[in-house]
């Protein structure tokens, strides 16, 4: 099994594409069939597999996120952090912190308009640590 972790600097809230970091962690791998595991190690970003074609499509998704959880709303208790703070963590409660993905031909396997990407639900800039474990 191989493993390292990978470091990215988030410039606030949307979603920012990994899939060349992942797929050169692939290669350092050197696994020709396997699985890649990645585990984003924090409470309010999250991990989405979705549309890298389009950015019209990652917008409508942030915008519906904002929707199903609004920063403001007067019910949240935990505010210490700022109004994004309660938010963020909602929607990192209902997305995913973690991806398995194949390995196919010393790659990554995914679909023609897939990409991965970190989902910062936080306003402002943040460090996000990605562990990565490529296995056959």
């Amino acid at each position: 099994m191989y493993g390292e972790d990978l470091t990215f600097q988030t410039p606030g809230k949307g979603l920012h594409e990994i899939t060349q970091p992942l797929a050169e962690a692939i290669r350092r791998a050197d696994v020709e069939t396997g699985l890649c595991h990645v585990f984003l190690r924090h409470t309010s970003a999250s991990l989405v597999i979705t549309e890298n074609a389009d950015p019209s499509a990652r917008r409508d998704l942030l915008n519906w996120f904002d929707r199903l959880a609004p920063e403001n709303d007067p019910d949240y208790t935990h505010t210490s952090e700022g109004p994004d703070d309660m938010p963020s963590h909602l929607k990192a409660a209902v997305t995913r912190t973690s991806e398995t993905l194949p390995v196919k031909d010393g790659r990554l396997n995914l679909g023609t308009w897939q990409g991965v990407f970190i989902f910062e639900h936080r306003t402002r800039p943040h460090e996000r640590t990605i562990s990565v474990r490529v296995w056959d």
